[in-house]
């Protein structure tokens, strides 16, 4: 067999190899879960002083989330369009190395999904982070960023009073910045970020709890997400789920983009490397 007929061969062996891959990858922890995220249309220069601030901002959360659960920044440059402003948070329930490995995770996710962008959020299942060339820190801000709501539970009585109680609780949980109720199945979970004082944190987790029941009624689950805080509840003992189960279609699709990109690469590579490949055989010949 000539060369120019085992190249073709190695590289449909790659494409199956890297297909098998893509499948086989386990799949990421539940902390790592993808719930939202979005960018600022305004963009820096490449190798600017924006960028090189920026930098340091996302090394300043990763090295900080070793040993605190939330902390915010301000990096300043030697003009005022140079200075960025961030922060990062950790579920109230998390361990150290598991908001450690959230937020690192989320750093690395965020330089891909805004890439030179100036501002960004990501919201993961376990981990918050924000940065902006505008000042937010310490601003209350009740925008919705994302809601969703489960199907209808139907004339469950009790479940619905359930929840009801779930969601009472939540709004008057002594004000702090995170907090977690349950009765029976029905489970549901609040929290601001850190930046937010007491008053605004309430204020904040009330405004979230009125939506989500005037929006989602009586579903199965809920998630309404603020800019600064927000709340979940769910009926089947797990506050989670429904950004689970909604992921999960939105994984598969990523999955197949992602697939469907690296074979038509490889089939482009395939027709390069056979065209190189004649022409060398074809120039042999002649040369004989």
């Amino acid at each position: 067999m000539s060369r120019a007929s085992r190249l073709p061969s190695l590289l449909l062996l790659l494409i199956l190899f890297f297909t098998l891959s893509s499948f086989s990858n386990p799949s990421r922890a539940a902390t790592d879960t993808f719930i939202f995220g979005g960018c600022s249309q305004l963009r820096f220069a490449p190798g600017s002083a924006y960028e090189s601030n920026l930098n340091s901002l996302l090394t300043s959360f990763v090295n900080s989330a070793t040993y605190s659960s939330f902390n915010k920044f301000t990096i300043y440059g030697s003009s005022s369009q140079d200075v960025v402003y961030g922060l990062y948070q950790c579920r109230g329930d998390l361990s150290m190395p598991d908001c450690s490995s959230c937020v690192a995770h989320g750093v690395s996710q965020i330089g891909i999904l805004c890439s030179s962008c100036t501002g960004g959020a990501l919201q993961l299942q376990g981990c918050f982070i924000k940065y902006d060339n505008t000042s937010f820190l310490g601003v209350e801000d009740k925008t919705v960023v994302l809601k969703k709501c489960g199907p209808p539970v139907g004339y469950d009585s009790d479940l619905l009073s359930r929840s009801d109680a779930v969601l009472n609780g939540l709004t008057n949980n002594g004000g702090g910045l995170f907090r977690v109720g349950g009765s029976g199945e029905v489970q549901g979970m609040a929290q601001c970020v850190g930046d937010l004082s007491t008053g605004a944190c309430q204020d904040c987790v009330s405004s979230a709890i009125e939506r989500l029941r005037s929006d989602c009624g009586a579903a199965a689950y809920g998630d309404m997400f603020l800019a600064k805080c927000y709340v979940r509840y769910s009926t089947s003992g797990d506050y989670s789920k429904a950004s689970r189960d909604s992921s999960q279609g939105d994984d598969t699709s990523k999955n197949l983009a992602i697939i469907i990109g690296i074979l038509a690469a490889v089939a482009l590579i395939i027709i390069f490397v056979s065209f190189i490949s004649r022409a060398m055989e074809r120039n042999k010949g002649g040369g004989k």
